[in-house]
This record gives structure tokens, sequence and C-alpha cells, in this order.
């Protein structure tokens, strides 16, 4: 397993919108595999293929048991492949979120509280889970990076140049 780059705003990978996978292979597997270490690696609880330069629909995330659902012992990590979400609670809920494409920002999205995804696992068997509470929030998070979507997208103009120009800054600082 390799830690891979991880990309920040403004990185124009971001913004892509990612392909489909065709075919779950050990090609992708090894992604999935280098996604978690990843993830692991720079304390993440998800992580999208673009954040490190990939532009293919998969993520991967790990939230350590800490959410909502009444998973089994091994459910985590887990692998997301050509998701899609099949139904959503009119309920909403609206909480900070943190980004390691947007480091240090903590923004506050208003996301639907339940959502059922589809999807393929590492195995390629298609899957069908219903997400609620941080699994729900941080499902749509890595979903709105396969679409080329920040949390800074959710902010007014004028929030979203204030909090590049702390990036910016940030990543000055650091050099």
């Amino acid at each position: 397993m390799a830690i891979l780059p991880l990309y920040a705003t403004p990185h124009p990978i971001l913004r892509k919108k990612s392909l489909a996978v065709e075919l779950v292979d050990d090609s992708i597997r090894t992604i999935v595999s280098d996604m978690i270490a990843t993830m692991y690696h720079d304390n993440g609880i998800g992580l999208a293929a673009p954040q490190v330069g990939i532009s293919k629909r998969i993520l991967v995330m790990d939230l350590d048991d800490n959410d909502d659902g009444n998973h089994p012992k091994g459910f985590f990590p887990l692998c997301v492949i050509n998701p899609e979400i099949i139904a959503k609670s009119k309920e909403t809920a609206t909480q900070k979120e943190g980004c390691l494409s947007v480091p240090e920002q903590y923004i506050e999205v208003t996301r639907p509280a339940e959502i059922t995804v589809k999807f393929l696992d590492k195995n390629g068997k298609e899957q069908i889970l219903e997400c609620k509470g941080l699994m729900a929030r941080c499902m749509q998070h890595e979903m709105d990076h396969l679409d080329g979507k920040l949390t800074i997208d959710y902010l007014s103009p004028l929030k979203r140049d204030t909090v590049l120009r702390k990036i910016a800054k940030l990543k000055r600082d650091k050099m």
C-alpha cells in the first residue's frame, strides 16, 4: 500500500467529474488499498479518488463504528465504487464538515439526514446501503468530490473567497 499525494483546492482535478469504473479488477483494488492507507495517514474518515488525483468514481471511508448504523465487526473500511443515491429523506441536517482538500476549514453544510446508496464493492458486487447520521453525511460529502463539488461551494461567494485566501496563506506559511 502506498501513500498517495493529497490534492487541495484550488487544484483543477478536484473540479472534474469522475468517470465510472468499468471493471472492478486488481488495479482498482490497488487504488482502493492505497486510498485507504492515504486516508488513515492523513487522519481522515473518508476519501474520494479525485482527492488523490484519480478521476474515477471511487470513495473509501472508515467511521470507526462512530456512526448511527448497526454494522457488523469488520464493516469498515468501506469501499464504494460508482455510488448512486437511490433514495433520500426530506429531513435535513446541518453540521460543520472538514475536508482533507480544504485544509483546516470547517464549513456548515445542510444535507439530507438519510440516504440509500447503490454501489459496487471491491469485488464488483452490487450493494445497497442505508445511511444515516455521520455515514450519510460522509457518503454525500465524498460523492460531492466525485462530481467536482467541494464544501466551499456551499458558501456565499464572499465567504468562499475568504476561505480560499486562508488556504492560500496556509500554503505560503508551509513553504
